[in-house]
């Protein structure tokens, strides 16, 4: 019997949210339509609305308070109250010094994700699509070069000068200092916050999008790597197999969220890829499977268990197997309702973050190290870090109480980085980060962030090892690639917000170190800041059903003298769904 729709090859709704067979214009229009309005309201509130209006309401609540301190307290008070202020801030600090490091840092940079890093990005990338276009074929990299430093300061003056017009529109209506007796006249006093709320957020951007523009304008030149060589004497060599984005579902014909009917059906390209590296492995003997994040479409608990099965078929690769967490692991709300959105107050993201601490323990937790806070040097096995934490983490993935959501941000944030450290002096080690920023919108929800402790967790174990070679693992790209007249939906957004920051920091680090992302779904193999930078393409997400997919295993060398060289990769073809049975190429180059 014959249907003439084939239910196992989708149809249109299979499409919903797929940037690949729909533009973003058409996606923006049916994520609007999707949105709950009440919903919306409140998080505008909570996460915008009301961190502004606070902001607008500092200086205003400040002047009342200190005339109020002026006037009715006596002389020894008034000098009493800075001192308890100060004790107050040495106790928080010393109790709770990191998570407020935590909070801060991470609302400031969420500040820039939404405030700063959109309209700079756009701005800009149009300015190089422009350029693209303009600029002949054959031009010399260098020239292209300097015209995108010049497209990054050109787009950040334009923002600030349109900055500094809103601040000059509302700076009329602002009133930093007023007296007690503004009190009485509310809503004068709520226009005032606004227009000081504004006039703030305005005079931040100005200031904010020219140091962001002249730190893109002046980073190390990204190129591609050209530095493919064979192994210096005395190095010693491993053998990585470099996966990422395999974006499974829990359903046996599911769609990806991205992909809808371009990408293959039900989760098979994947256990063919695993089928390949077992293949490989058996000739020649692989020292690890990285898997750089998007392991699920949507961190579903059903999506975890068709990957564990999965892994659990080849145990031979399932104790070489290394994961990170992906944006889609953690920040996708729902595969079904992409506009869905969780509150801050919402379980779920915790119960994706669970999901995946879970995994990660099931499959490296007796392997990789944790680091100690204290000393930033390697401590116990992530097993070894969750132990104490199972009871409540168990109680929360049936509860949600709101009183173990602390706790749960605070164990996630620090199991990582993860390292799996070299096995003697000059060996390799493996550092896995979590590169996902706090997102709670789908337009932001692709966005990355290393954090400043992290990034001293990596310091550590390096020092710790200083003779050793690095792979470093993130999901998010840290630096945009200078692919000329790409999509502009594929340039923007995606990144790691403060990318330029990172890089700046690995510099020091250039020789020793190679970073692997996923995150972009292709394959581009560059350098920047003097350290290698490599994208590994999905692996099972192809333009067609029927296009094959590819990943690479990568040789990476560490020579006595610690430093880290890369041989050309073996490219690894993974055939469509319908011509699976004529099988892999497992030596395409």
């Amino acid at each position: 019997m014959n249907s003439f729709l084939d239910p196992r090859d989708g149809d249109l709704e299979s499409d919903a949210s797929s940037s690949k067979n729909r533009s973003m214009l058409s996606l923006a229009g049916s994520l609007l339509a999707e949105i709950s309005l009440p919903k919306l309201v409140v998080a505008w509130f909570v996460l915008l609305g009301l961190p502004a209006f606070m902001l607008g309401a500092v200086p205003i609540l400040a002047s009342v308070w200190g005339n109020i301190v002026v006037q009715k307290f006596s002389s020894l008070l008034y000098g009493l109250l800075p001192a308890l202020l100060l004790v107050g801030l040495i106790i928080a600090g010393l109790f709770g010094g990191r998570r407020l490091f935590r909070l801060a840092e991470r609302n400031f940079w969420s500040l820039n994700s939404l405030a700063v890093q959109p309209v700079y990005a756009v701005c800009r990338e149009l300015l190089n699509q422009i350029g693209d276009r303009l600029l002949p074929e054959d031009v010399a990299d260098a020239r292209r070069t300097r015209w995108r430093s010049a497209t990054a300061i050109l787009s950040g003056a334009i923002i600030c000068l349109l900055s500094i017009a809103i601040l000059l529109l509302v700076l009329p209506y602002t009133r930093l200092l007023v007296e007690f007796s503004a009190l009485y006249s509310p809503v004068t006093l709520v226009k005032n916050v606004l227009a000081n709320s504004i006039a703030i957020v305005a005079a931040y951007v100005a200031v904010a999008v020219m140091v962001w523009s002249i730190a893109d304008a002046t980073i190390p030149p990204t190129r591609a790597f050209k530095r493919f060589a064979s192994a210096p004497e005395g190095a010693r060599t491993w053998r990585i197999a470099h996966l990422s984005d395999i974006h499974i579902v829990g359903e046996r014909y599911g769609f990806r969220i991205e992909s809808g009917r371009s990408g293959p059906r039900g989760n098979d390209r994947f256990v063919r890829a695993l089928e390949t590296l077992r293949s490989i492995h058996s000739e020649h003997p692989l020292d690890a499977v990285l898997i750089s994040g998007d392991i699920t479409d949507a961190g579903l608990s059903a999506e975890w268990a068709e990957f564990m099965s999965a892994i659990a078929s080849f145990p031979e690769l399932a104790k070489l197997t290394l994961l990170i967490p992906g944006n889609h692991d953690i920040n996708i709300v729902s595969r079904v309702n992409p506009a869905q959105f969780d509150l801050p107050t919402s379980p779920y993201k915790k119960l994706r973050k669970l999901r995946t601490l879970s995994a990660l323990n099931a499959i490296q937790g007796s392997r990789v190290h944790v680091i100690d806070r204290k000393t930033c040097r390697l401590g116990g096995t992530l097993e070894d870090a969750l132990t104490p934490h199972l009871e409540r983490m168990m109680s929360f993935a049936n509860t949600g109480r709101p009183r173990l959501h602390s706790e749960l941000d605070d164990l996630w944030s620090n199991v990582f980085p993860m390292a799996l450290p070299p096995s003697h002096e000059n060996g390799l080690g493996i550092l896995l980060l979590n590169s996902n920023a706090d997102a709670h919108f789908s337009f932001t929800n692709a966005l990355g962030l290393v954090s400043a402790d992290q990034f001293a967790g990596v310091a550590g174990a390096m020092a710790q090892y200083p003779r050793a070679g690095w792979i470093i693992c993130i999901h998010h790209h840290p630096i945009e690639y200078p692919r000329a007249a790409a999509a502009l939906s594929e340039r923007i957004g995606t990144t790691l917000i403060n990318g330029q920051w990172f890089v700046r920091r690995l510099q020091g680090f250039a020789d020793r170190v190679v970073v692997m992302h996923g995150h972009r779904h292709i394959d581009w193999f560059g350098e920047c800041g003097g350290f290698p930078i490599i994208s590994a393409p999905s692996t099972v997400m192809g333009e067609e059903p029927d296009a094959p997919t590819h990943f690479y295993i990568h040789t990476v060398a560490v020579a006595p003298s610690a430093r880290l060289g890369l041989r050309e990769p073996q490219r690894v073809v993974i055939n469509g769904q319908h011509n699976a049975a004529s099988g892999a190429t497992p030596n395409d180059r």
